[in-house]
Order: C-alpha cells, then sequence, then structure tokens
C-alpha cells in the first residue's frame, strides 16, 4: 500500500493495542494502514518495554490450558495456577482504583479478557507461565499468585515483533518515521483522514477511519507538569521516547471530551542510573519490583510506604509517585540473606545500582544514606515484627506493631549479613487521563456523542485507572480495547 492509496483504516501507533486494531480489522476485511512515529529499529511503543505479563479472567487450569496447548503432563502436576474469577478481577481494579474506575470500561475489560486472549492466541500470539515473575515454590509445587499467571513469548520484545510480523503477514501495512500530526474532518464532523508528517515533510492521507492508538503524554515534560505537577519533569521514563500525547491532543482538536485521571499516572521504583527514556537492550529489567520482602527508606534512612501492603501486583504502580517525592528523588530497597532467593530476575543484571555490605553501616555509606537514620530505622523495625509463618504466595498477615508505617505482610527482621541495598527513583510508565470512549471504541465528543469514524484504544484511553493499577491490566485492555476498536473502525469504515 502507498500513500497514493486510500486504506480503509489507518492505525496510529505501534504498540500492542494499535497493532491488535489492525490484526481485528484486517479480520473484518479492511484493508489498514499502520502509522508507527518511529523508525523501524524504535518501534513497538511501551509494549516493547513491558514484561508480556497479561491479567485475564479464569475459572481454573483449563482455560489456561487453552491457551498453552503444549504443556505436559509433568508441568500440569507441578503448578497450582488456582482461579480469577471475572468477579475477582473486576474486584482488584475497583479496589485499587479508589471505585473511581468507569463500571462499564471496567466490565468490557474483565468480561472479554479471556476470549480477546483466546483471540490473540487463534492469531499467532504465543503464551507461557510467567513462571520467573509470579510464582513460588511451595510444598514441590509451583504457585503463581496475584491473578497474573501468563506472559507472552519473548516478553515485551517477543509480543511486539510477532504483531509486527502478523500484521504484516495478514495484509497489512506498517510505515515507520511517520507521525500523524492532525485529524481531517469534512462539514458534518466525520473524521476522514489524518495529515502526517514524515522524512520528506506534511501531507495529507485520506481513510474510511481513524483508530488512535499511540500512548499517554508520560515522554512529554511540558505535560507532565502541566497535568500530573510540579517535579514529574523530573522522572524518568520507563519506555518509549515517542509516547508525547499526539493522540490525545489530536482528538482533543476536534471536540473529543477529555476523561479519566489526568493528573494521575504509572509510576515504578527504577534503577536510580538508568537512561532518561528506556533503553531496548535492558527493557524493563531496570524495575525494582521485590520490595515486598525487605524495607524501603530514603537518603534520611527512613521508611516511607507499607512495603508489604498487599501484593506487589497491586502497590507497585502507585509507589513509584512516593519516591518522587523523596529527598534527592531516591530510594533505597534494602534485604538480607534470609529473602536474597526470592528477590526478581531484575535484581541480577550487570547495570544494577546496588551496594553489599557486611553491616548496615557499610551499607549505609556504601548508598550514601545516612548511616544513624538507617541503623536507628533497622532496629526499630526489628524489633516490632511479630511471629507468624512466614509465606511469600499469599498475604500471610507477619507485620509489625508499633511502627509507622507499618509493615501488613511479609515482615522479618534485617538481621543476615551480607545486607544488599539497591538504589531507585520514580520510573514514570504511563499516564491515566485521556479520551472517553464508547462501548464500542468510538470517541465521544463534549456531549457524549461519537465522533464519526475516530476510534480509541490503548493507553490514551482515559476513565480505566486512577491512582493505581493491577499489574498486567494495562495489555490486557490495549487488546481488549484495540480489538474492539479495530472491528468499529472496520466497519465504519467498509459499510
Amino acid at each position: 500500500m502507498s500513500f497514493n492509496q486510500r486504506p480503509d483504516v489507518v492505525v496510529v501507533g505501534g504498540g500492542n493495542a494499535a497493532l491488535c486494531a489492525a490484526l481485528a480489522a484486517i479480520e473484518q476485511g479492511a484493508s489498514v494502514l499502520v502509522l508507527e512515529k518511529a523508525p523501524e529499529y524504535l518501534r513497538g511503543g511501551n509494549s516493547y518495554f513491558t514484561g508480556g505479563l497479561f491479567r485475564f479472567a479464569y475459572e481454573g487450569i483449563e482455560d489456561v490450558l487453552a491457551l498453552l496447548p503444549e504443556m505436559s503432563e509433568e508441568e500440569k502436576s507441578a503448578i497450582d495456577v488456582g482461579s480469577y474469577t471475572q468477579g475477582a478481577f473486576y474486584g482488584d481494579v475497583m479496589r485499587v482504583t479508589e471505585g473511581l474506575s468507569d463500571p462499564q470500561l471496567v466490565e468490557t475489560l474483565v468480561s472479554r479478557s479471556q476470549p480477546t486472549m483466546r483471540w490473540l492466541e487463534d492469531q499467532g500470539v504465543r503464551w507461557i507461565l510467567a513462571y520467573g515473575r509470579q510464582a513460588f515454590r511451595r510444598g514441590g509445587v509451583l504457585r503463581f499468585w496475584g491473578g497474573l499467571i501468563v506472559e507472552a513469548v519473548g516478553g515485551g520484545k517477543g509480543l511486539s515483533d510477532r504483531q509486527f510480523e502478523l500484521v504484516e503477514r495478514k495484509g497489512g501495512t506498517v510505515i515507520y518515521g511517520t507521525k500523524a500530526s492532525a485529524l481531517r474532518t469534512n462539514r458534518k464532523g466525520e473524521v476522514t483522514g489524518l495529515t502526517i508528517r514524515d522524512a520528506d515533510g506534511y501531507r495529507d492521507l485520506e481513510c474510511g477511519a481513524v483508530a488512535l492508538a499511540c500512548g499517554g503524554f508520560e515522554a512529554n515534560a511540558e505535560m507532565r507538569t502541566r497535568y500530573l505537577g510540579p517535579g514529574w519533569e523530573l522522572a524518568k521514563v520507563r519506555g518509549t521516547k515517542f509516547n508525547t500525547g499526539d493522540g490525545i491532543r489530536m482528538a482533543l482538536d476536534i471536540g473529543a471530551q477529555s476523561f479519566g485521571h489526568w493528573s494521575g499516572c504509572h509510576a515504578v521504583a527504577w534503577d536510580l542510573n538508568a537512561p532518561p527514556s528506556g533503553d531496548r537492550n535492558i527493557a524493563d529489567l531496570f524495575q525494582k519490583h521485590s520490595y515486598p520482602f525487605g524495607i524501603v527508606v530514603n537518603v534520611e534512612g527512613r521508611r516511607f510506604v507499607d512495603e508489604g501492603a498487599d501484593f506487589r501486583n497491586y502497590t507497585y504502580a502507585k509507589y513509584g509517585r512516593e519516591i518522587l517525592f523523596q529527598p534527592q528523588m531516591a530510594a533505597f530497597q534494602i534485604f538480607d540473606q534470609k529473602t536474597k532467593h526470592l528477590l526478581r530476575d531484575e535484581y541480577d543484571i550487570p547495570q544494577v545500582s546496588k551496594v553489599e555490605a557486611r553491616t548496615i553501616e557499610g551499607l549505609a555509606d556504601g548508598l550514601g544514606i545516612e548511616r544513624e537514620g538507617l541503623i536507628n530505622t533497622v532496629r526499630e523495625f526489628n524489633a516490632a515484627v511479630l511471629d507468624g509463618d512466614y509465606d511469600p504466595t499469599e498475604l500471610d498477615g507477619k507485620g509489625t506493631a508499633g511502627i509507622e508505617p507499618p509493615k501488613s505482610n511479609w515482615a522479618l527482621p534485617i538481621d543476615s549479613p551480607p545486607y544488599l541495598g539497591f538504589a531507585v527513583t520514580c520510573g514514570i510508565t504511563f499516564t491515566f487521563g485521556g479520551l472517553k470512549i464508547d462501548g464500542e471504541g468510538r470517541v465521544l465528543d463534549t456531549e457524549d456523542v461519537a465522533i464519526p469514524g475516530l476510534y480509541a484504544a490503548g493507553e490514551l484511553v482515559g476513565g480505566l485507572f486512577y491512582h493505581n493499577y493491577p499489574g498486567g491490566s494495562g495489555l490486557m485492555a490495549g487488546s481488549v480495547f484495540g480489538k474492539i476498536a479495530g472491528e468499529g473502525a472496520a466497519r465504519h469504515a467498509t459499510r
């Protein structure tokens, strides 16, 4: 397909949501052009930088095995995936977002999560169990926890590469280094094309419908500061540097309705010395998500969060914000030898900002923490730890008493040297504010009327996440709403 041809559907973006929209539109018989702002060697949006984990509802192991047809009987007997019902999924989203999420969006995400996983499997995406990230061994069986059990083969990179391959194999066209800069409409307000920009300058492109799936504004320092607040211009960007809010801006310019938590975002503990934006070789391994099994302090040696408030799946996306507003925008995760074996793979990469010491004093000096502050914090924490059974596969209730903030679960004294310390800062993943859509993926205007020919999916859809999110629900939402948007755009374009 060339620029001289009129595609039925133009998909703006190159991440999971965009490519699901493209696959769905192709399946409906539409001709599809994908505009990827990045050059080919930097393609994939934020999806490339993820671990490739998808949260979906399932009743039991049979639902999971439908995605893993090659699993042997021996493997089946050695795992416990439990169940994760639609009610549990819905409840988790509403619980961590403080009940603010749009019920219709959440219901769509939850009810269509498993069918969309099977659709992706049918399309050609392959899955594996998330052994290294979401399972702990208990009684000779690997028990999966937190409702998050499956990842794409090859993680985010594998998912991205596979989806691009599938789109092109099925007849879609991908054009790189091409930025959508404006939406074009007719006198009826229907979207009829875009103004795009590439190395040769600006040009107009006509089409039957547009699906926007080009991410939020997390890589735009000005927009971060304007909407998230002072200090956010200093945060490191975990993923792509190309998510600068273009899709949101273009839609607002033609009267789309803003929606959702514009002052909220997904932000995590990120290696203190990571680059300003994502490194494609390291991908998501600068993250440091095993903090529930230790303590987290600032440069003064003071704890400031409840590390064991919940499974990390339900706290990591909001704790990055807490780090940003600590002195020097830094924090330090402290562990001893009792929990070293529980640390995720990301703690072992050569690029990690790590200190190991035989004493707490040595650890403080090596990390640049105030010595007396850390000594006092560790002493007080150790004295506050309650008796009880320790179990990383469940909320074990083994907490603390008499200290603030408490540690609600997985509390063990820090007393078995050598001690380990990891320096982290705030890494922003994606923003929560965006566009309002209906159940068919159509973008709504400020009067709640669908803008003809305009659809949206992925991180630029507002109203789904507020304050926080359950891990793995971002990729799942991208796929669910990407499929809906692609189908809707194809129907509109070929009606």
